[in-house]
């Protein structure tokens, strides 16, 4: 057999579509990690921003040191 068969291309078709696949998935998991990384950013800076704003710049745990 010839390895020009049709079977033989579909068989590297089929290779060639799952490597695809499976840089694609891997591609997407990252991107997964990295939005969920970047939403906590978000609300951490979102809630940092509300503190600067209300006028307590050291936030709600941290009190101002005892000679204030």
């Amino acid at each position: 057999m010839s390895d020009s068969t049709p079977l033989h291309n579909l068989e590297a078709r089929v290779a060639f579509q799952e490597e695809a696949i499976d840089q694609l998935s891997n591609t997407l998991a990252r991107q997964e990690l990295d939005l969920e990384k970047m939403s906590r950013m978000i609300h951490h800076l979102s809630q940092r921003i509300k503190e600067l704003s209300d006028g307590n710049p050291l936030g709600e745990d941290n009190q101002p040191p005892p000679h204030y």
